[in-house]
């Protein structure tokens, strides 16, 4: 069965490259969200395999959105790789606190992002 992926990324451009790359390379579905809000309906709503999620968006950012996600026991046991330019020693320290997958930094190489996600999460590519 093909694995389903949310994508939840406020830029256009990075939610189309992701997609592309995920599906064409990684085989796998996409869905996207361009909030957070948007990304915890679909959550909520679809049969979901893992979550790529931006920490930097307007109105609800990456750590808020995965608090929510916690908060539901509903989707909960999604994995959530973090999608982020910050990458600082201390952001590394509390992403790996919260229980997050993996963190991709930003840019990331396209051709190796679904490598990146399968390593992750321990998918076959």
């Amino acid at each position: 069965m093909t694995k389903r992926i949310l994508i939840v990324d406020d830029e256009e451009a990075i939610r189309e490259l992701a997609c592309a790359c995920l599906e064409d390379l990684g085989g796998w579905e996409t869905i996207v969200a361009a909030s957070g809000r948007e990304g915890l309906f679909k959550a909520a709503e679809t049969p979901l395999d893992a979550i790529l999620l931006d920490v930097s968006m307007p109105e609800m950012d990456g750590f808020h959105f995965f608090t929510e996600l916690q908060d539901n026991p509903a989707i909960q046991a999604i994995p959530v790789i973090l999608l982020t330019a910050k990458v600082l020693a201390d952001d590394r320290a509390q992403f790996a606190q919260m229980g997050v997958a993996g963190v991709i930094t930003k840019p990331f190489d396209p051709v190796e992002l679904s490598e990146q996600v399968a390593e992750i999460l321990g998918w076959s590519v």
